[in-house]
């Protein structure tokens, strides 16, 4: 699951990190007792977070500097070096139920579980509250000897959330949709089809749509997953990840979602295989591209990039006319948490930054400066802090157990499922147009007997 939540959160390299020491005898963090050290690999969390250091050094006497190292891979290394000096901050943002668990089976990351109670886990939505936990299934996850989070404990935990949200959000140029007659989301995914054919047709060089298949896995799991759930419902959404030839990617069920995926196929936005997220981004917000897809937590690196949210038309994808959920939501997951040092000297005044930042007055004000959703719960107040179009977002939050994709679920699937060989597959038909729907059902239902195989 956690691999699932890296790439679901826009992870551009998956996380590597090698058993190392860090503790006893450290130097790490900060040694005046009344300031700590913290680091993040999101830029655009830095001026809200310092933000929020400033009212907490009014409040409690504490500084608190920000420090931010990116991409993902150079934070990952620059953490991994400063552990093996014994130089770590006190307070890590790190990506949820995965990266956190890796931090703690390598002793980096401080055991929280015994600290963090109702009156402050109780702050989250609650969708998120346990993220950073090892709970039953993510300690199952860490058997293998090769997983990344080998060595934990049930009942351990090693980050608290701090931002949430959800991926399959596409965002539009609401200028560049107008010029075609597009002035709303669309309500089907046959309406979405002939939106992207209006605005192909009204501009054939910036008139498609982006995503990052450079990551191959971002196909997979932030469209054509989604649009499965939409079209055939959540039983048999999972049944294709099954073993029964008659309900796989296959059968008839899977090579019609399959045939509605290719459905988007001429109308990407030249070279967007070539592209990795941030580049994908990128291009929608220098007008390359009338149309975007990511997730709430694109709409902040948007900005960051010259682009105004108001300029932004947000929607989850929506489901086939026909299908069984026509009108999909998208289930919240926990993307970034904030994780103490194992090497801390002051992690008691750490736990109290982690604990303010919870707070809804504070997390209100960090979602105005960051546009960014916050893990702490915000009430009936939330669509007025967060702005009309992050507010768009959070709508596909919405809906019943029934009707919610929900990405955090994967107990369905083989214990050996690796998706980015599924998501290798899903590209050869698109977007690179190498197999046809009936030869990619095929390869798919091969491979996924083969997962079920090896986990037996």
């Amino acid at each position: 699951m956690s691999r699932q939540r890296l790439v679901a959160v826009a992870v551009a390299a998956v996380v590597s990190l090698a058993p190392v020491t860090a503790c006893g005898g450290s130097s790490g963090g900060s040694g005046d007792s009344k300031s700590l050290d913290m680091w993040t690999f999101k830029q655009s969390h830095v001026t809200a977070l310092r933000n929020a250091a400033a009212q907490f050094k009014k409040q409690t006497g504490i500084t608190v500097k920000i420090e931010a190292y990116g991409p993902d891979d150079a934070y990952t290394t620059k953490v991994q070096a400063a552990a093996k000096t014994h130089d770590l901050p006190d307070v890590l943002e790190v990506h949820s139920d995965g990266e956190d668990w890796a931090l703690g089976a390598t002793g980096i990351a401080k055991d929280i579980a015994s600290d963090v109670g109702a009156d402050w886990s109780g702050l989250y939505q609650k969708g998120v509250q346990a993220s950073g936990s090892i709970t039953d299934a993510a300690y199952k996850e860490s058997l293998p000897a090769d997983s990344k989070s080998h060595g934990v404990r049930k009942g351990q935990r090693f980050s608290v959330p701090f931002t949430s949200g959800t991926f399959g959000i596409v965002m539009g140029n609401k200028k560049m949709l107008a010029a075609a007659g597009i002035t709303q989301p669309p309500s089907s995914w046959e309406e979405f089809i002939s939106d992207l054919k209006a605005t192909k047709a009204k501009d054939g060089t910036n008139g498609g749509v982006s995503l990052g298949l450079k990551v191959r896995a971002t196909g997979l799991t932030w469209v054509l997953q989604p649009l499965a759930f939409g079209q055939l419902g959540k039983e048999k959404y999972q049944a294709l990840f099954g073993q029964d030839p008659a309900a796989d990617f296959s059968s008839p069920d899977g090579l019609a979602v399959l045939g509605l995926y290719d459905q988007m196929q001429p109308y990407w936005m030249p070279g967007t295989q070539t592209l990795d997220i941030d580049a994908a981004d990128q291009a929608f917000a220098q007008g390359k591209s009338a149309w975007d897809i990511g997730g709430t937590f694109t709409l902040a690196f948007l900005q960051q990039n010259g682009m105004n949210p108001d300029d932004v038309l947000a929607f989850g994808l929506p489901g086939p006319q026909g299908g069984a959920v026509p009108k999909p939501a998208l289930g919240p997951l926990a993307l970034t948490g904030l994780t103490i040092a194992s090497t801390s000297k002051h992690a008691d005044n750490a736990e109290k930054w982690m604990k303010f930042l919870a707070q809804p007055s504070v997390a209100s004000q960090f979602a105005k400066d960051a546009t960014e959703v916050p893990a702490t719960e915000l009430g009936a107040d939330a669509a007025q802090i967060m702005g009309p179009t992050l507010t768009a977002m959070t709508k596909t939050f919405v809906g019943t157990p029934e009707n919610t994709y929900d990405p955090s679920l994967n107990d369905f699937r083989p214990g050996s499922y690796d998706q980015d060989s599924m998501a290798d597959i899903v590209a050869d038909l698109n977007p690179l147009a190498q197999k046809s729907v009936q030869t990619t059902g095929k390869a798919m239902a091969k491979l996924e007997n083969s997962f079920w195989a090896t986990s037996k």
